[in-house]
């Protein structure tokens, strides 16, 4: 069982770009996985307690959960847009995780792992969590990302974080799994050096936070959100569940093949809380979860924020050039676990030209060939075989190896890299043989027949791969080629050339990627529209 999560998003604000591009990548690698004939589990949901959402709903007038819930499908209505094929839900106020939550509570506490005092410092409402001397600059004051900051002196209970100092560092130095990509692992470490010189708070009185799950042994207070949203990715995975509650069998699922998170919340909450929570539980070093850590999408090399104005609303996106283009751009554009510049140009030219005028236009011409000259009937193989052909198969395999290693390194980008170039190698192909020449003479059957074959095949490979990323288009390729059944109960790992039979009939061509046309080409086919209409009538 392949087990993937994302980040639960935090139901204070409507989705951003940020959001959008985690849960689409969480996406392509749990459609890999379903493709390769795993069996997955994918996890995602929202983050529903915390001080932030308390504070909107009073402004509001409304209750925390009707200011949740109005949040929450904002978010269901991006992921069906989208087409994020999810198996598991979370939600933190859902009662089967509360009581995952208050069953682990009880049982740390037991262990003494929990324990009370009276603590004075200075608190981040933004962040909703109390500030060391270590997060002042050097002029002594705590920077714009903390957002609001107060005194404040209460009593609270602890985690007994230190404990699991030595611990954590010698497991996360010789884990190789843990973080990924590998250069995120020096952060962790970094973190740990930081982190561990005092203990965790992880409560919050109920006179001043009353929105979130109570201490099940001292109900004048609520969990601090950190511990409570972390914890959903083993309740709703079926950590301490009651029998009949719906949810998974833990120990098919545990532990978490990847975590998928943004680089923000790696430490210290994922990459120091975390492991530090399982730990104490009981979990060994061979069942902590593995974290893929992916970056930002900026704007001009600045991080999104409210506060500047500059964040993208996805919805605004897919409304304008629709899900196909959407999804494609967030995976292709930005190495997984780096920074990229978010540009709307960039997400044109990129469909337009990798999928509408290469890959669309190959699956096109192709089709159209094989109608035209071979009545859409695939020409059984002859004898006539040159080392142009051979080497497009040979294009073609490696082009299979590459797409696989990096969607099993998580690399989408230089997955579809790879089968952009075979993509490219196709049509130099068509450039080469020039197939329309062939056609007008008898005695070419044998090539023309040959590099239909081959055309036909790579379409047929290549529509296949790119299912992960794109479903949708995917099936309009394979269904055009009358594949859909030919692939089934394939895998990557046994595609071969020849998927295609001899004699096997092809359906009619149609566009499978629209190009995006920009304001100045509406408004030239709009006046070359008017000017036909005007001479009909």
């Amino acid at each position: 069982m392949y087990y993937i999560t994302t980040a639960i998003d935090y139901t204070n604000g409507p989705p951003h770009i940020g959001h959008a591009y985690e849960k689409v990548l969480a996406d392509v690698l749990a459609r890999w996985h379903r493709m390769k004939g795993e069996e997955v589990y994918f996890l995602t949901g929202v983050d529903q307690h915390g001080q932030k959402v308390q504070q909107t709903a009073e402004k509001l007038g409304i209750t925390p959960q009707e200011h949740v819930d109005n949040i929450t499908a904002r978010f269901l209505a991006l992921w069906e847009r989208l087409g994020i094929s999810y198996d598991g839900w979370a939600a933190t106020t859902d009662p089967r995780h509360k009581a995952c939550v208050q069953k682990i509570l009880t049982s740390l506490k037991d262990k003494g792992q929990l324990y009370k005092k009276s603590y004075r410092g200075f608190y981040s409402v933004r962040q909703e969590q109390f500030l060391t001397d270590k997060e002042r600059d050097e002029d002594g004051n705590f920077g714009p990302e903390w957002g609001d900051v107060v005194e404040l002196e209460e009593e609270n209970w602890y985690f007994r974080l230190a404990d699991q100092a030595e611990w954590m560092k010698q497991f996360v130095e010789k884990s190789g799994s843990f973080v990924l990509p590998a250069f995120r692992k020096a952060e962790v470490l970094n973190a740990i050096e930081r982190s561990f010189d005092a203990d965790l708070c992880i409560s919050r009185p109920k006179e001043r936070l009353s929105w979130g799950i109570e201490l099940p042994f001292d109900p004048d207070f609520v969990t601090y959100v950190w511990f409570d949203a972390l914890i959903n990715y083993v309740s709703f995975a079926g950590y301490l569940a009651e029998p009949g509650s719906g949810l998974p069998e833990f120990s098919r699922l545990w532990p978490a093949d990847c975590e998928v998170i943004g680089k923000d919340i790696l430490v210290p909450a994922h990459g120091v809380y975390w492991p530090a929570m399982l730990h104490a539980m009981g979990f060994s070093d061979e069942e902590m979860p593995t974290l893929l850590v992916h970056g930002w999408w900026n704007i001009n090399g600045e991080k999104m924020s409210k506060s500047i104005g500059n964040v993208v609303d996805p919805n605004l996106l897919v409304e304008e050039f629709g899900p196909e283009p959407v999804r494609y751009y967030l995976v292709r554009d930005i190495t997984t676990g780096k920074d990229a510049n978010f540009d709307a140009d960039r997400l044109v030219m990129l469909y337009n030209t990798e999928l509408a005028n290469d890959l669309g236009n190959l699956c096109n011409r192709s089709i159209n060939m094989t109608r035209r000259y071979c009545e859409s009937v695939l020409p059984a193989p002859g004898e006539y075989d040159d080392d142009a052909s051979k080497a497009l198969r040979a294009t073609m395999d490696q082009a299979v190896v590459q797409f696989s290693r990096f969607m099993d390194e998580n690399m989408v980008s230089d997955a579809l890299a790879a089968l952009n170039a075979q993509v490219s190698a196709c049509n130099a192909y068509i450039e080469q043989q020039q197939p329309w020449q062939l056609a007008k003479d008898e005695a070419s059957a044998p090539r023309l027949g040959c590099v239909l074959r081959h055309l036909l095949e790579c379409c047929a490979q290549t529509g296949y791969l790119i299912g992960c990323v794109l479903p949708g288009a995917s099936s309009r390729i394979l269904e055009q080629l009358n594949a859909d059944s030919l692939f089934q109960g394939l895998t990557p790992s046994v595609l071969a050339w020849g998927v295609l039979p001899a004699g096997h009939r092809i359906n009619d061509p149609a566009p499978v990627f629209p190009r995006i046309l920009s304001e100045e080409e509406k408004a030239k086919l709009a006046e070359k529209a008017a000017k036909a209409a005007k001479k009909q009538g």
